[in-house]
């Protein structure tokens, strides 16, 4: 049975999801929730997800919600399929997970702001609070300056660490896909913020230009 997502083509959260899945080459059906509507917060709907948010999978009847869970369900449900994203070795295992929690509590928070701000807002016709896109900016801004450092040394923020002919290479993980919908939008805001660091700007051009999230920007346009 096909897996079934259900959420919308515009949801960084379900951006999350779709990109992983054409990673790990997993066919699936997507259900569109229209948010406009109210259907996120429908009966029906808080008994699959009780927080009325998008996206959630129905995996043949297997019901999960939460974008990274869904994700690692995904990864860990198809290791051998398409892109490894988290590697086995116990070392390179938790500098993977050392790379998602960065994700998690040093870019997500101010992202997901900085989103809110100057995207979802002005969709919503909501003003946009400049002082809080302006804090974000500059708490990112700072996060930022050390992921400039971190991926100085190396070209992923983490993933399996492996030694071929003597040097070592980190591999792509859930942890660098994870930023990918949000790090879309913050250019809206900033044009500078990735760019005007080296090392962030090529690493963000690589895992920005991969198929699955150019295949995701077709799905949100074609779908919404």
């Amino acid at each position: 049975m096909v897996l079934k997502l259900y959420g919308h083509p515009i949801s960084t959260c379900t951006q999350r999801v779709v990109v992983v899945l054409h990673e790990k080459q997993v066919p699936f059906e997507f259900h569109l929730i229209d948010m406009a509507k109210g259907e996120h917060k429908s009966a029906e709907y808080l008994t699959k997800q009780p927080f009325g948010q998008v996206p959630y999978i129905d995996d043949d009847g297997f019901i999960l919600y939460e974008s990274r869970a869904i994700c690692h369900y995904i990864e860990t449900k198809y290791p051998d399929q398409g892109t490894s994203l988290i590697p086995m070795d116990f070392k390179a295992n938790a500098l993977y997970q050392q790379a998602a929690s960065t994700e998690a509590f040093a870019f997500n928070e101010f992202g997901a702001k900085i989103a809110l701000e100057t995207f979802y807002k002005p969709l919503w016709g909501q003003a946009i609070d400049q002082a809080t896109v302006d804090s974000s900016l500059a708490s990112l801004s700072a996060k930022l300056d050390v992921y400039d450092k971190i991926l100085s040394k190396q070209k992923y923020l983490a993933g399996e660490a492996s030694f071929i002919f003597f040097t070592l290479f980190f591999e792509i993980t859930l942890a660098d896909l994870y930023h990918l919908p949000y790090a879309d939008l913050i250019p809206i805001a900033s044009a500078n913020i990735i760019q005007g660091r080296p090392n962030v700007a090529r690493w963000y051009k690589d895992i920005s230009s991969r198929s699955s999230w150019q295949k995701v920007k077709e799905f949100a346009k074609s779908t919404a």
